[in-house]
């Protein structure tokens, strides 16, 4: 929250989310938790570990305070899960493209797009794939059916890699990454 608060001291058009687990949320309070957010300039806040049965608090606060409560699909949500999630999230729903862990390595392209058509027609929320993208081609291919590409484990891949450089050394080698992926989304 504090990084945020200093981010939007330079940015205030960038949308921010929030993204991790409850625990920290509920050790804070609720209600603490939104406030500290709303002030801070966060837009959504996505809680990986939080199913949308438990989620009525939460959701509520964060509506009231105009974030987004966002939540993920997995590749075995069925239609009725996906109207589920649609009638309690804002902002956009996050599909998770792989069984497993992130950072995993197979991403079926043709199963993604499946997927992708039959949230779409569950749902007018926009969505955005993350899991398994790791270069330009994975993300502009994603982008194609999709409204948005979540990029993470090849950052921290990047980074970890590029350890022994410099701190601008390594931020150079990540805007080469994203800059590769965008300019493979955008062509």
């Amino acid at each position: 929250i504090d990084f945020v608060r200093q981010f939007r001291n330079t940015n205030q058009q960038t949308p921010v989310v929030l993204m991790g687990y409850l625990n920290p949320i509920e050790c804070m309070g609720y209600e603490q938790f939104v406030s500290a957010a709303k002030d801070a300039g966060v837009d959504g806040v996505l809680t990986v570990d939080m199913p949308p049965e438990e989620a009525e608090d939460l959701s509520k606060r964060l509506q009231d305070a105009d974030i987004a409560c966002i939540f993920l699909l997995a590749p075995n949500s069925n239609s009725e899960r996906v109207r589920k999630v649609s009638e309690i999230g804002r902002g956009y729903l996050y599909y998770v493209s792989l069984k497993g862990v992130t950072g995993a390595s197979h991403l079926d392209l043709e199963e993604v797009e499946r997927k992708i058509g039959q949230i779409r027609e569950n749902t007018s929320l926009p969505i955005v794939v993350g899991f398994g993208v790791k270069d330009p081609e994975t993300a502009a291919s994603i982008g194609r059916v999709a409204d948005g590409v979540v990029v993470g484990s090849a950052l921290i891949s990047r980074i970890e890699s590029s350890l022994e450089l410099t701190e601008p050394e390594i931020r150079q080698q990540i805007t080469v990454l994203l800059a590769s992926m965008r300019e493979a989304l955008d062509n």
